[in-house]
């Protein structure tokens, strides 16, 4: 008999995006081999700065073009692979801590496939039994990607290894892709311990079962039920229909022409002021708390372009004046946005 155990689909209306942490793995890879996030966010067609500072998230369809830049870029042929291994907890944002909580092999992957949304939209898990054998299975949120799915596969396996302390035994494994040159093969064996089967129908891991009732070693089972009711709450506000998506949009390109008004947002989006207050209150978030936001995000963006001045940086993010713009962004980053450029500028200099 074949069993369903766990099974997690994004939710509708959520805008598809990669939490700012599971981007670490791909830039520190990229980094280890003399790429930098600029030459990522360039070659990925992303704007600048779009990468540094770490981003609290990315839209999703961004991520497969930056693991093919992270590629073209160091000359790579297994930069998916080599993203996956640096794959840690802390990758995988709040859910990784209740990984570090789970009692046993079972328990995580039922909280992977609960909250992987937390981390990305990129694809969704499911993960049968049917008798001695778990079949574990990834599909993919778009079209297939190679280097995405080495990183997903190779981020399991490696942070398995992490939480159990342990060589896992070799999976039988099939993924959708042709492998690349044959020549590169032996990189699958060294990092999965077995030559996956390419140009399969779906990408998939087969192993035992008994697998699952493996403990997790100096797990602290005390934080789960805490780890678990924060982790819910971010759930349900990602599953509030996505007006602070369609306010920060309006927001982004209204700014620079005094559009910057709830009156003028809700007139745009069809709703009237009240209902906007009460719809983005719905979603955890206020109205100023998203211009700020907005005007946070694209001030980090303009201060990267020495072409800016600041004044035309406090004009872009609809200010009267040059003052109230370093006020506000003195409060969001703790620094003038003088010191904040010139820390971009002198990263060294930054203790």
């Amino acid at each position: 008999m074949t069993t369903v155990l766990f099974e997690h689909a994004s939710a509708a209306g959520t805008t598809p995006r990669v939490a700012g942490s599971y981007l670490q793995p791909l830039l520190e890879t990229a980094a280890a081999r003399g790429v930098d996030a600029a030459a990522l966010a360039a070659q990925a067609g992303l704007p600048a700065g779009a990468l540094a500072p770490l981003p609290d998230h990315l839209p999703a369809d961004a991520y497969p073009g930056l693991l093919d830049a992270g590629a073209a870029l160091t000359g790579d042929p297994h930069f998916g692979l080599h993203v996956g291994e640096r794959v840690r907890p802390g990758t995988y944002t709040v859910y990784g801590m209740i990984l570090l909580s789970c009692r046993d092999i079972g328990q995580v992957f039922e909280q992977t496939l609960r909250y992987e949304a937390l981390a990305h939209d990129l694809g969704r898990s499911t993960l049968t039994v049917d008798g001695a054998e778990a079949h574990y299975r990834w599909h993919s949120a778009g079209a297939p990607h190679r280097h995405l799915i080495d990183s997903v596969f190779a981020g399991i396996r490696v942070f398995g290894n992490w939480l159990t302390g342990a060589d896992l035994p070799a999976n039988a494994l099939e993924l959708v892709h042709d492998g690349g040159d044959p020549a590169g093969h032996a990189e699958y064996v060294r990092v999965f311990g077995t030559l996956p089967r390419f140009g399969a129908a779906g990408n998939a891991a087969r192993f035992d079962a008994a697998l699952l009732a493996l403990p997790v070693p100096n797990a602290d089972t005390s934080l789960y039920p805490l780890l678990r009711q924060h982790a819910d709450e971010l759930l349900r506000l990602r599953q509030v229909p996505a007006v602070t998506a369609q306010v920060r949009a309006a927001l982004t390109a209204n700014l620079a022409h005094g559009g910057a008004k709830l009156a003028a947002i809700a007139t745009q989006l069809a709703v009237t002021p009240r209902t906007l207050q009460r719809k983005l209150a719905d979603a955890g978030t206020s109205f100023q708390q998203v211009l700020d936001g907005v005007r946070f995000d694209l001030a980090r963006g303009y201060l990267a372009r020495p072409e800016l001045s600041l004044v035309d940086i406090a004009f872009l993010l609809g200010y009267g004046e040059q003052s109230a713009f370093s006020h506000a962004f003195r409060d969001w980053a703790g620094v003038t946005p003088g010191a904040y450029r010139e820390a971009l500028r002198c990263p060294a200099s930054v203790s």
